[in-house]
């Protein structure tokens, strides 16, 4: 019989997590390393830049314009033209009339030189270099400056100008992190791995960029076919279509597709329902709307899917307007887009419970969320494709398809006409400041929920204007005007929020949510994710389905959700992912399988497994130029027990990136698994010389120490963990076990309280504060504990036994 790992371990049984390395996934803070190439500083840029010649079938914007001449001169005016260019006369903005600023200390000065753009500012080693300003990067309302080095990298400068107008707090140079005051020794600074523009920006900026990194000599040579986005950047290379335009060579094969790599045509025949009502009432110019649609289409309600050929539209625009990681650089126009790329999900970090943007996103996470990608709107439905601008000023866009009469009135929205409040925009696609200065609007497109804001503490678009009233009272407005609370088409907020919180009733939540397939699938997604962390049959019988969804979101989550499966189960339900159709899906079904003993396999599924690992390991090298590639790269090495491989990639990314701490922490516990515990501590010594503020590697070391039974030396690594991870409830737990265990139990119960403070329903220190407070006799409060542990428990027998005791 297959039994699942338990929902808690029993307290007798709580002194194994010192034997082992549990989860451990918080980051390490890493930069740029101070040395760089013997070329001196500042860096001479080559008289030409590294664009190639059109090749792989790009032949240029100039190509096209010349028989899409109306769509070309859109497109020239739009941000996508002047994504990136060389640094001019005619393309800087910034003031380099020799003006200063100064942030944290170091004045930073903008000058000429011999015709040329330079900044004077602090490099990797904090000293003060003349730098020279090799392209701008954006438009409006900021532009950046991109900066060369020798090794082919070039970074983000720090420090961007704000091209508003001066009326509107524009004109003017400021920095990116105000308040945060970022050093050199920062990653965050512009000189750091986080600031690096080959890997963190170039994709999304240029046409058919290729980032050519070498690993062996730890240089880029990142090139592109043109410097900005251009047309063959989504409509892919033109020179098939340009070969049926001409009838020339073998066009007639091209005659389908008309020679074009992707087909841009789900709207063409496409109506809403009440679009054209809404037209006629608005008397906007058809013009600027497309094709006229000749029947009317619709997605089943709250199916969550469209159809293919609208999918490739959403797909094709979310490659850069979403918040997700590429992982191969080959990518195809018309395929799937986790083919190439891994979309980020509902995560705390970056959204909100209820799907309101957190962090920067860029709208594709958020679109997915909506009732509009539910009934198959997509991007150029509301934004014509060439100039990048809404199809109608404001709230006005949302009126080609909601009928004027019944939205554009006070009845629906109760704000004065022509007022803030009236705004479609205001209410349902309320904005968020990014970049100091870049309002972006919410894609998610939901009703406001102020009561969510009393319950949860998510903001919303009535107080945004209302800043003086509490949520409470615009909660009650609403309930006034409506008669009653309008809930609307995204209904997770309290699922995802109990799972992030890991409330009572979190489970069921989000097993609920799971399986209901009218809401959106990256919530859907999320929830799974979160039911991974905890699985138990339920989970497991909720999340196995969506491993034969039609949504490989959901298919590539679920198999990596079911890592904690035991071997017998992964092995019967994840093979026939290997060969599915999506890369991220085979390649997530792959790293799971990889933990399966080779032993209890056939030779047909070793093949088969071995061979999506390679693909894995492939998809990992898109990345070495990042620490974190290697590290995933050691962790499927050391699941496959191939020791001497998995250090040779933690090392890698140490010497990619010294105070990557990460790797050190795995490469310690690789050395537990060989006996070599004084590797791991000089290891773990090493990494917390250059990063003494890092928990993770305190941790690590602090178990260590206790294998080893230098137990005073290892409570005071792990008392800096605790210190030092407060948002790592492990951390504080692990510590007060370690003090119940030499005789400290007062000081054990304190640590215990100190992190329920923080993280109130985790579930460890509950269990062991209850046992803690049994053994030193302080039976209520004991009781207290346990019963707040059954509340979240009820169903748990270790928490009823512990009770009833």
């Amino acid at each position: 019989m297959i039994h699942f790992t338990q929902w808690f371990s029993r307290l007798a049984a709580v002194l194994l997590a010192f034997a082992l390395f549990g989860g451990l996934t918080v980051f390490s803070r890493w930069a740029w390393p101070a040395s760089e190439p013997a070329e001196p500083l500042p860096v001479t840029l080559p008289a030409s830049h590294p664009p190639v010649a059109p090749s792989g079938g790009y032949v240029g914007a100039h190509t096209c314009a010349q028989c899409h001449a109306a769509e070309h001169q859109l497109w020239q005016d739009s941000q996508h033209a002047q994504a990136m260019q060389p640094a001019t006369e005619r393309t800087v903005l910034g003031d380099f009339k020799d003006a200063s600023f100064t942030y944290d200390g170091v004045t930073s000065t903008f000058f000429r030189r011999d015709g040329k753009f330079m900044a004077r500012t602090d490099g990797p080693d904090g000293e003060l270099r003349d730098y020279e300003i090799a392209y701008t990067f954006g438009l409006y309302p900021l532009q950046q400056y991109l900066i060369g080095f020798p090794d082919g990298r070039y970074q983000a400068l720090g420090i961007a100008w704000d091209s508003r107008p001066k009326e509107q707090g524009g004109q003017r140079w400021f920095h990116l992190y105000p308040d945060q005051n970022i050093t050199h020794r920062d990653p965050l600074h512009w000189t750091g791995l986080q600031q690096n523009w080959n890997y963190m920006c170039a994709e999304c900026h240029s046409t058919n960029l290729r980032k050519n990194y070498d690993p062996q000599l730890n240089r880029f040579h990142t090139t592109w076919s043109e410097i900005n986005v251009s047309c063959e950047a989504c409509h892919g290379p033109g020179a098939d279509h340009l070969a049926w335009a001409n009838r020339k060579g073998d066009w007639k094969k091209l005659d389908k597709n008309k020679g074009l790599a992707i087909t841009l045509d789900g709207r063409r025949g496409a109506l809403f329902p009440l679009r054209t009502l809404a037209m006629q009432a608005l008397n906007l110019a058809t013009a600027a709307l497309p094709e006229p649609p000749a029947v009317l289409w619709n997605t089943p309600a709250g199916t969550g899917h469209a159809t293919q050929s609208l999918n490739r539209e959403l797909e094709l625009c979310a490659r850069c307007h979403s918040r997700r990681g590429q992982f191969w650089e080959e990518y195809q126009f018309g395929q799937p887009l986790l083919d190439t790329h891994r979309l980020s999900l509902l995560t705390p970090d970056l959204y909100y419970p209820d799907g309101q943007m957190k962090d920067e996103v860029f709208n594709h996470g958020s679109f997915l969320q909506s009732k509009m990608v539910a009934k198959g709107v997509t991007c150029s439905d509301c934004h014509e494709p060439h100039s990048g601008k809404p199809r109608a000023a404001g709230g006005k866009v949302c009126l080609q398809c909601h009928l004027p009469a019944k939205y554009e009135t006070p009845e629906h929205h109760f704000h004065p006409a022509n007022s803030t409040g009236a705004d479609c925009v205001a209410c349902h696609a309320p904005t968020t400041t990014y970049m100091v200065v870049d309002p972006r609007h919410d894609h998610s497109f939901r009703i406001p929920r102020p009561d969510l804001s009393v319950t949860l503490g998510v903001p919303n678009a009535c107080n945004r204007c209302h800043a003086d009233k509490p949520a409470s009272w615009a909660a009650d407005q609403v309930k006034k005007w409506y008669g009653k609370i309008p809930v609307g088409h995204q209904r997770f907020a309290e699922a995802l929020h109990a799972g992030h919180t890991e409330s009572a009733g979190a489970h069921e939540l989000l097993l609920a949510l799971v399986k209901n397939p009218e809401q959106p699938n990256i919530a859907r997604a999320s929830a799974a994710s979160q039911l991974g962390d905890r699985l138990d049959p339920a989970a497991f019988e909720a999340i196995r389905p969506l491993l034969t969804d039609p949504d490989p979101l959901l298919r590539s989550t679920a198999a990596r959700a079911l890592e904690g499966l035991p071997p017998e189960l992964k092995a019967r339900a994840l093979p026939p992912l290997l060969n599915d159709p999506v890369r991220l899906v085979r390649i997530e079904a792959a790293r799971v399988l990889a933990t399966v003993p080779k032993e209890t396999l056939d030779d047909a599924q070793r093949l088969a497994i071995q061979r999506g690992v390679n693909e894995y390991l492939a998809a990992e090298q898109t990345n070495a130029d990042r620490p974190e590639s290697f590290l995933n790269t050691g962790l499927i090495y050391v699941d496959q027990r191939q020791f001497e491989k998995a250090e040779a990639a933690y090392r890698a990314a140490l010497e990619l990136q010294p105070t990557f701490a990460q790797a050190a922490v795995n490469l310690a516990d690789l050395y537990r698994l060989q006996g070599r515990d004084a590797d791991g501590e000089k290891t773990l010594r090493q990494a917390l010389a250059l990063d003494p503020q890092n928990a993770g590697a305190h941790h690590a070391l602090g178990l260590l120490l206790i294998r080893q039974k230098r137990l005073p030396e290892a409570l005071t690594a792990l008392a800096e963990a605790a210190r030092l991870g407060r948002d790592n409830a492990r951390y504080g737990y692990v510590y007060a076990v370690a003090l119940n265990s030499v005789g400290q139990k007062p000081k054990a119960i304190q640590a215990l309280e100190t992190v329920l403070q923080r993280h109130p329903n985790d579930r460890d220190s509950l269990l062991a504060l209850v046992a803690f407070q049994r053994d030193a006799g302080n039976l209520d409060a004991a009781r207290a504990n346990a019963r707040h542990l059954a509340a979240l428990e009820p169903d748990n027998p270790d928490v009823r036994a512990l009770l009833q005791q």
